[in-house]
């Protein structure tokens, strides 16, 4: 993530600005690029519809941007990426390319996570599925036979959502037909939707360290442990790794967003970049349109919002008009935390042999929530080196932070902040790399202020989490609105965060879109 005090050199890709002469009525207006935004545009543009992108910033992609530095191409968010598989229905992101007829090589990862955690507990998360519940085993050999029955159950979830089209829940031809072809799958998923990881857990689990292990397994993702963390979800990502597995783009996760963009553009979508909506123009109490910060207006039939519910429904619609639906769901959701992102380039040595690409470091259970708690190490350049010049890598360490913490700063003091943010980061990663100080070649660090700035998400959050235990994924909202004509898509959106699981709701935003649309 770019420093909030450094000038921003980005590259321009694939930007199509309207021209004087275009029509400004659309079939859909998109609001943001980001991975959900963008799988929507595609599969509407796909569909023959006409569809406009907004994005306030110079490139697509929002948290799965990038951006270049002296020689290194930083991705702005996550690697570690899900849904590049080539079998099943769940290869959301494989899918949602070929809708639009492009590509993306990318590169298998066997290893999801290796763990560094309290009291010694270091495991690799294998993509081979034996090998990594007999590592599990081995660490608790009196739980081998709850282990193998949470996990396999975790596989009853996935195997029933990788037989059928994931689409929009708010589309009743689709559920129906959906029932018919597959019953038993459907049968099978109902029964999870109320049903959180930690819930199953329990029935099989009672080691308190095991238990803490798996609450980790889920806060890597979901950001809230697995008491709070949907069992569908957790389905999908304990199964998955092992099944399409994990598979970084070549050329960065960047790649992602401009490849639906080739794609959206070979349709006859358009995208406009440096566009900052500033509101959701309705009539009637309709969305009918969207105004600019420029002060330049368009309308369309449909207006879909990338945004955060908070940025949609508190900013681009006045907070005063807030539906009550929203004021419920605000009540049962909040923000998570945002991030401190630390990316450096390292000389090559900086790396012990057999260094795996994805860790997470976390010293004291007590702190796994907690600003600063739970590390995130992300090593891309051990599988596509040309992200980095030759003989260095990058390293790419984010951990919780919160917005909150970093207001109300003088320049100096925010600066003398994130260079001790940044000190404590390195001095806690050398118990992976040691010496890792010594081995310093490139260091910018951003803030909860930096995600806000550049992604335009308030407070920086990365989506919403549970203010308390819910019943799975009952809570979360689809993508209709209370306000006729605005749908949402994005992370705020069932079935939540993450990059597939953005997919996941572009696909079924999309499709809700197009039935309301008569495609």
């Amino acid at each position: 993530m770019p420093s909030s005090s450094q000038p921003v050199s980005m590259p321009v890709a694939g930007q199509s600005p309207l021209s004087p002469a275009a029509s400004t009525d659309f079939d859909a207006i998109v609001i943001g690029s980001g991975i959900g935004g963008l799988v929507t545009a595609t599969q509407l543009a796909a569909k023959g519809a006409s569809v406009l992108v907004l994005e306030s910033y110079l490139i697509p992609g929002g948290s799965a941007g990038y951006f270049e530095r002296q020689g290194y191409r930083f991705d702005v968010g996550a690697s570690m990426i899900f849904g590049f598989g080539q079998q099943g229905t769940t290869n959301l992101l494989t899918r949602a390319l070929e809708a639009v007829n492009v590509s993306l090589e990318t590169i298998p990862d066997p290893v999801q996570i290796h763990y560094h955690l309290p009291d010694g507990l270091e495991l690799k998360v294998h993509k081979d599925y034996e090998k990594f519940l007999q590592e599990l085993t081995d660490l608790f050999p009196h739980e081998q036979n709850g282990i193998r029955q949470f996990y396999d159950e975790c596989w009853r979830v996935f195997n029933c959502l990788n037989v059928m089209d994931l689409l929009s829940l708010e589309e009743p031809r689709y559920l129906m037909r959906v029932f018919f072809q597959h019953p038993l799958a459907c049968l099978g998923l109902v029964k999870y939707l109320p049903q959180n990881a930690g819930d199953i857990a329990r029935r099989y689990i009672s080691d308190p360290a095991l238990l803490k292990f798996i609450d980790m397994e889920c806060y890597c993702w979901s950001v809230v442990p697995a008491d709070r963390t949907p069992m569908i979800n957790a389905g999908m990502v304990f199964s998955d790794r092992h099944y399409g597995g994990i598979n970084y783009p070549k050329g960065g996760v960047g790649q992602i967003a401009q490849k639906l963009v080739e794609g959206l553009e070979k349709c006859g979508g358009q995208i406009q970049y440096k566009a900052r909506v500033t509101k959701i123009l309705q009539t009637n109490g309709r969305a009918t349109g969207v105004e600019l910060a420029s002060g330049k207006r368009y309308t369309a039939k449909r207006i879909i919002s990338n945004a955060t519910r908070w940025d949609t429904f508190e900013k681009l619609i006045p907070a005063a008009q807030m539906p009550t639906s929203e004021r419920k769901w605000q009540r049962r959701y909040q923000q998570s935390s945002s991030f401190l992102s630390l990316h450096l380039g390292v000389k090559a040595e900086a790396l012990p042999a057999g260094t795996e690409c994805h860790h997470i470091l976390l010293e004291d259970w007590e702190r796994m929530e907690e600003g600063e708690g739970t590390i995130f190490v992300s090593i891309p350049t051990l599988l596509d080196p040309t992200l980095a010049p030759p003989g260095y890598h990058i390293i790419h360490t984010f951990t919780p932070s919160w917005f909150h913490d970093w207001q109300h700063l003088s320049p100096t003091a925010y600066k003398d902040r994130k260079e001790a943010a940044a000190d404590r980061l390195i001095q806690r990663l050398e118990r992976i790399f040691p010496h890792l100080s010594t081995h310093l070649d490139y260091q910018e660090i951003g803030t909860p202020r930096t995600h806000r700035r550049f992604l335009g998400r308030d407070n920086g959050t990365y989506g919403p989490i549970p203010r308390r235990k819910l019943a799975g994924l009952l809570g979360m909202p689809f993508n209709r609105t209370a306000v006729s004509g605005l749908y949402c898509v994005g992370d705020s959106t069932f079935p939540g965060q993450g990059l597939n699981a953005v997919a996941f709701s572009g696909f079924a935003c999309a499709h809700r879109v197009a039935a309301d649309l008569g495609f």
